[in-house]
């Protein structure tokens, strides 16, 4: 695993690899949903045949998404038009919709976007409206979602069958830490067909809550991309690392933006500000273990370390009593 971090960080070290490497490299980027980034990161380097068409196919595949997902946000927008309600793409269709750097390759699944929580039953009622329908009919999950968590239950249009994700704010109402959704919404910024996405601060600060105030970091190593490329072209511009530092203080996301600093740097060699990444802590080596848990073919390793970053997902979205409780009506319902 630790190839595909070098080959996204530096894709001249791959001029190194034999065919089993490339086997190995490629296996591990498909795991990750990083072969898109990887296929545009290594254009133009010297390959084997049968590595240069599997890149080539990635690159075609990259660009086919990004259509999709660029579609699929404007059959949103279509429905939502009538609402008068700012509507805030979010993760991947955002860097795309936006022509950022981290969306170059990106794989995106499915249409994630962000709507002021007040607004959720008119956005719920004109999406069902447009074609789009519940995938958890059952009420105790209905029920769940709506009291708990960050987001509506996901719902799936029927004939396109393309899921979106309606969030209200980025982390579960139930988690320790609690950014300012209305702030998000406020600060965002408008796109010229009307859509929104978050300020670059807000931007980056939701992939920061999203790899380590929410998840188990199944993902982490695409989500941490994101961040290079993000943090890459936004430190550009004259401020931004003082407005990161202030948004994450706003958003109680100082501690795990300082992290996501330092495992950026460590894994992808991202130039950072020092003073925000702070010095590295006792658990960092941990994530990183948890980041590059696959081996050379690309099969999951490290299978202790992984339960345990899943229990502390479960860990940092409620508390005891609640996830107790959680667990056993899940398990009870089998």
């Amino acid at each position: 695993m630790k190839a595909l971090a070098d080959a996204l960080r530096d894709p001249a070290s791959t001029a190194s690899l034999d065919a089993r490497g490339w086997t190995g490299l490629i296996a591990a980027a498909r795991a990750e949903q990083l072969i898109g980034s990887l296929a545009f990161r290594l254009e133009g380097q010297a390959m084997p045949g049968a590595a240069a068409r599997i890149l080539a196919d990635a690159r075609a595949s990259a660009d086919q998404w990004r259509r999709s997902a660029l579609w699929e946000a404007e059959m949103a927008r279509r429905a939502l038009a009538g609402l008068d309600v700012p509507v805030i793409l979010m993760k991947g269709t955002a860097y795309a919709a936006a022509g950022m750097d981290a969306g170059v390759g990106r794989s995106i699944g499915d249409l994630d976007i962000m709507v002021p929580r007040r607004t959720l039953p008119a956005v719920e009622a004109a999406l069902i409206a447009a074609g789009w329908e519940w995938v958890k009919p059952d009420p105790y999950d209905d029920a769940y979602y709506r009291d708990h968590m960050h987001e509506l239950p996901p719902l799936i249009h029927r004939e396109r069958d393309r899921m979106i994700d309606v969030h209200h704010t980025i982390l579960p109402l139930t988690a320790r830490v609690t950014p300012d959704a209305a702030a998000m919404v406020a600060d965002s910024v408008l796109l010229d067909d009307g859509l929104r996405t978050f300020s670059p601060e807000d931007m980056i600060l939701h992939g920061v809550a999203h790899l380590f105030a929410d998840g188990d970091l199944a993902g982490g190593l695409r989500n941490l991309w994101d961040q290079d490329r993000l943090l890459r072209q936004l430190a550009e511009v004259p401020g931004f690392w003082d407005r990161l530092g202030e948004r994450a203080r706003l958003h109680g996301l100082s501690a795990h933006l300082a992290l996501a600093l330092r495992l950026a740097r460590r894994l992808y060699a991202t130039p950072v500000d020092a003073a925000l990444a702070g010095r590295a802590g006792a658990l960092d080596g941990w994530f990183a273990r948890r980041l590059l848990a696959r081996d050379g073919w690309g099969r999951s390793t490290h299978k202790f370390t992984q339960l345990a970053f899943y229990i502390r997902s479960h860990w940092l979205r409620m508390p005891p009593l609640m996830l107790a409780r959680h667990l056993w009506t899940k398990w009870r319902k089998g």
